[in-house]
């Protein structure tokens, strides 16, 4: 199991999406289960449980982990193929944020934009380089601070600004044969408080 796996069809995301279907995807993260077992824990009959997982496993969101017999039946064991998704800008790709339209860096949605264009950009990465076979080099830096003021905060950014610049300066290498292009994404927003996950509906 993938600890997270994005979700780049648009089909697999509207099945994703549904809230009986992902609340059956959070079971079979945690461990393998039957449609029988699940039934029990979700409140639904055992065949519209399978339905769903039907639906899930043809879209490559669960697997079979095994087989197990009860008594004249013999049950599948399902599991989910990643511990958590992302769904990817892809899935929407007529609509998807295109930071290039325009360039703000105070502005939230360009922000929004941009970390569209990071998970696209990351999943697309990830899927070839798993047909691949092959590493894939990435590198990302979390992290939180408290500032004393706004402005505190606006000299962070004019240091943090004139760093990286200084960086992207002294190692970029546009003619460089056999040199690899990469992006450079730094972001700044106010951290939010966690909320709790709403039930889903039945």
């Amino acid at each position: 199991m993938l600890d997270v796996t994005v979700i780049e069809d648009p089909e697999a995301a509207a099945v994703s999406l549904d809230p009986i279907r992902a609340r059956l995807l959070a079971e079979l993260a945690a461990e393998p289960a039957s449609a029988a077992m699940l039934a029990g824990r979700v409140g639904l009959p055992r065949q519209k449980v399978n339905y769903h997982l039907k639906a899930l496993e043809r879209h490559g969101l669960v697997e079979l982990a095994g087989e197990r017999r009860k008594g004249n039946v013999t049950e599948r064991l399902m599991r989910a193929t990643a511990a958590s998704y992302v769904i990817s800008p892809l899935a929407l790709a007529p609509v998807q944020p295109d930071p290039d339209r325009f360039r703000d860096q105070l502005s939230a949605r360009w922000l929004l934009a941009l970390g569209a264009r990071l998970v696209r950009d990351v999943g697309t990465l990830i899927t070839g380089a798993t047909k691949a076979r092959r590493p894939l080099a990435t590198y990302a830096l979390d992290g939180e601070v408290r500032f004393a003021s706004a402005a505190d905060r606006a000299a962070f950014v004019q240091e943090l600004t004139a760093g990286v610049s200084a960086l992207i300066r002294k190692y970029d290498a546009p003619d460089a044969e056999g040199g690899r292009d990469h992006r450079i994404v730094v972001a700044i927003h106010p951290t939010v408080k966690d909320r709790p996950t709403p039930e889903p509906d039945q």
